[in-house]
Parts: C-alpha cells; sequence; structure tokens
C-alpha cells in the first residue's frame, strides 16, 4: 500500500457528468509524482479530493493509511500541504515573515519557537533575505516560494503542488521546479505535482497521464516517453530534450542521461569533448 491509494475515484461538480471516472492510482512514500493532461482532463480535481477540499462520489482515497472521510479529514490535512497556481491569493501577512507565521499561529506555535521554524524554512527556499518585504515588492517566482515556506513550516508529509508553475514567467517556473527538486532530494516527503508542463515531468520518479477524467497512461518518464504515439492522442507532446536525445540515437550517438534540459545539456557537452 503507497502513502495514497486510489481507487475507483468517481467525481462529478454537477450530478450529472462525471468529472472523474473511475481513477486508480497508488504513491510510494518519498517519491515524486507527476499528473499531466490537458486543460480540462481533471488533473486538478484530482489533487482537490485528494486534500480534502472536494467530495467524491464514489470509490475510496487511502491517506497513510487513513481513509479519507469526515472522522478522519483533520488528521488528514495535518499530513498535506497544497500550493496552488496563483501566488497572490495565498498571501496572508503584510510581510514575507507575517504570512510564514500565519499557519504556526493557528496551531497555537510558542511565539519562542517560531523564529527558528520561519527561518529555517525561508532558507529551504532561498528566501531568507526577503522576510521583512511586502508581498506586493515580490516577483510571482519568490511569491511561490513563500507560498511554499508556509506549507513546509507546517511539517505535512505530503507536498501538492497544484498547478504551481502555471501563472509563471520561464524564470519563476525555473525557481519553483528547483525548489521542489531540492526538497525531493533533501527529505522524505512526499511529493505530488500537478502540472500540464510536460518538461516538468522528466524529473519526477513516476507519472500519471489523465485525458477525459480518466488514468490512461501511468510509468516511468522513460516508460511514458516511449509512447509518443498514445502522448498525441490525448494532446500532449514530447519535452525537446527527449526529443533531440531520440534524434541523436537515430543518427547514432548513443545517451544516457538526457531525459532532462540538464541531462542534454551534459550529454553535448560530453559528446563535444570526445571529439
Amino acid at each position: 500500500m503507497g502513502i495514497i491509494d486510489v481507487k475507483d475515484l468517481v467525481f462529478s461538480y454537477d450530478e450529472k457528468e462525471e468529472t472523474i471516472r473511475n481513477v486508480s492510482f497508488s504513491i510510494e512514500k518519498g517519491t515524486y509524482t507527476t499528473i499531466i493532461g490537458h486543460n480540462g482532463s481533471g488533473k486538478s480535481t484530482i489533487a482537490k479530493l485528494i486534500a480534502g477540499l472536494l467530495e467524491k462520489k464514489s470509490g475510496s482515497i487511502m491517506i497513510d493509511g487513513l481513509d479519507l472521510n469526515m472522522e478522519n479529514l483533520n488528521a488528514i490535512r495535518n499530513k498535506i500541504g497544497i500550493v496552488f497556481q496563483n501566488p497572490d491569493n495565498q498571501f496572508i501577512g503584510s510581510t514575507v515573515r507575517d504570512d510564514i507565521a500565519f499557519g504556526l499561529e493557528n496551531h497555537c506555535v510558542p511565539q519562542e519557537d517560531m523564529d527558528e521554524i520561519i527561518n529555517t524554512n525561508a532558507a529551504r527556499v532561498k528566501m531568507t533575505k526577503y522576510l521583512e518585504s511586502e508581498p506586493t515588492h515580490l516577483s510571482g517566482g519568490q511569491k511561490q516560494r513563500v507560498a511554499i515556506a508556509g506549507v513546509l513550516a507546517m511539517h505535512p508529509e505530503i507536498l501538492i503542488f497544484d498547478e504551481a508553475t502555471a501563472m509563471l514567467d520561464p524564470q519563476g517556473k525555473d525557481e519553483i521546479k528547483k525548489v521542489i527538486m531540492d526538497l525531493h532530494h533533501e527529505s522524505d516527503f512526499t511529493i505530488l505535482s500537478i502540472t500540464h508542463d510536460i518538461d516538468e515531468i522528466a524529473a519526477s520518479d513516476a507519472v500519471i497521464v489523465l485525458n477525459d477524467g480518466q488514468v490512461v497512461m501511468q510509468g516511468t518518464p522513460a516508460e511514458i516517453f516511449a509512447q509518443e504515439d498514445k502522448l498525441k492522442k490525448v494532446q500532449l507532446d514530447l519535452p525537446f530534450a527527449v526529443k533531440m536525445e531520440k534524434l541523436l540515437n537515430r543518427r547514432g550517438v548513443k545517451t544516457d542521461r538526457a531525459l532532462t534540459m540538464e541531462g542534454l545539456v551534459d550529454q553535448l557537452c560530453q559528446l563535444r569533448s570526445d571529439m
């Protein structure tokens, strides 16, 4: 059993048309999993169902061995931290420090313990020097990093990123992707990222592809990218780095770490040095 187990999940917003149809998957503890699909595929609905923000029509959701129901809802929510796509909608405090402190205050964390928690988690997302800054003075990527720090301060076991890079410019997207990877490598968080960015899934451990409210593909990034025709049928394309890798392989150049853009660059530099 995984830390998240979803079985035969069904959900409808209007009781007429099912948005989520018999979805089943399992996520292992400590892994980084991405759920990808085109707009309207149901991926953000899945995130809200797992976080207990929506109520399922049927099926089951198990979080760390607990059935997601009203009796277990508070215990489950204490295990989950969620970051949404619009950082402006997540700011509560007048400064970065106040915003990170908000959740701690609601959980009655003693004042003398707060500063260490705030400073530790601001440092984890590289926002220490902005602690006294007002949110309006921050970039989109910086605001999203503060939102992540606020979530981390609550010590969740599961981090859900619901389209966390969707409203950011390229620099902001890269900032958040790096934070996610750093958290994955430095800790035992279970990370679930809901995304429409095909490039993001290359760095994950496992991928779930949704289409019209159903799981149509599951596997490692390499397994998913090997099924290019299936991806195209659900309006998804291969990342640029993977396309380049396939092109190099067709030309007889063997690659061993080019699934990500960083891997592609490393591979090309190695090839150049070997010439």
